[in-house]
């Protein structure tokens, strides 16, 4: 892929090919509008309003060439979490990979309640936020209790490449990451010294045994939250594309990674007891991985904007 490649799709869709992607499913509804949701670096979302007002929208996801199995992945994990969260998750309509409608491979699928908590975060008083980042703590505890066969990066069909151990997968993870950064133009002594102090540490990994369902990217703009009666409430959560199978106590520590100190004791409270001996220094280990693994995709996307500062986080990390 080009390093400075535009991923998500840049569509203008009409009411008509929107109508005709809705003549696929069983809805028999005539479409009034189609606008563009807030969305992630990768996929155009859109919102699919009817005539029928009573008929609630539609969200459409358009997925990029370069990456149109995510679509199938998506499939996949939505497969494997129905039914089993406290949260609502979006049901498929229609899952469309021939490219005949729009060139692309999308899905159609419902929309969920409530409002994205992202954007609803800086209306909420601290009760709301802290309450909104202990019940994140809870869905993350309900996420990795669906066990996972082995380690790996989740493909459009299950794991990718499996590895019977977590230490296996990180080392594997960190050398190929190592590799991206050093091909990208990273500084060659600050990647010596990331990988030195990940081999000094490595061994934290092996405290995991057992690898579980991670969402690995569960930020305030991939869940959804009413707020009725000033209680706030977690109703939905979106985009499976980055799921993996591994050790909890990555996916937390992504979780953790942009908050503040009090929404982070928040969210440890929600998620309850650790089971493992050093989960802090092993939290720390997965930061230095999720900052070399941001500065790789930032590089590879060509924004080139946030990487001296990625570069700095490195040195932050990796520092004795």
């Amino acid at each position: 892929m080009d390093a400075a490649m535009s991923l998500k799709p840049n569509l203008e869709l009409s009411v008509a090919t929107a109508q005709a992607i809705v003549d696929q499913t069983v809805l028999k509804q005539a479409v009034a509008t189609i606008s563009r949701l807030h969305g992630g670096e990768i996929s155009a979302v859109y919102e699919i309003a009817f005539a029928d007002h009573a008929h609630p929208p539609l969200v459409l996801k358009v997925y990029p060439d370069e990456l149109h199995w995510k679509m199938q992945k998506e499939l996949t994990v939505v497969g494997l979490i129905r039914d089993r969260l406290s949260v609502s998750i979006p049901r498929i309509l229609l899952a469309d990979d021939s490219k005949r409608l729009l060139g692309l491979n999308l899905t159609l699928m419902t929309k969920l309640e409530g409002s994205i908590l992202g954007q609803l975060e800086t209306t909420l008083d601290s009760a709301q936020r802290l309450s909104a980042y202990a019940q994140i703590g809870r869905l993350l505890r309900e996420f990795h209790c669906i066990s996972m066969e082995a380690f790996g990066y989740l493909g459009p069909n299950g794991i990718w490449t499996a590895h019977s151990t977590n230490h296996q997968y990180l080392t594997h993870q960190f050398q190929r990451k190592l590799k991206e950064f050093a091909e990208r133009g990273g500084n060659a002594d600050l990647a010596k010294r990331v990988s030195q102090h990940f081999a000094d540490r490595a061994e934290l990994f092996s405290a995991c045994t057992r690898a579980v369902l991670c969402h690995n990217d569960l930020h305030a703009g991939n869940l959804l939250a009413t707020v009725s009666n000033g209680r706030l409430l977690l109703t939905g959560v979106l985009d499976f594309e980055g799921a993996l199978a591994g050790d909890p106590l990555m996916d937390v520590a992504k979780a953790l990674y942009y908050l503040d100190a009090e929404a982070r004791r928040a969210l440890l409270d929600g998620y309850g007891a650790m089971d493992r001996k050093h989960w802090l220094l092993t939290l720390d280990l997965y930061h230095l991985y999720f900052v070399l693994e941001l500065w790789c995709w930032m590089a590879q996307i060509g924004n080139r904007q946030p990487l001296d500062q990625l570069a700095l986080d490195l040195e932050r990390y990796s520092a004795a």
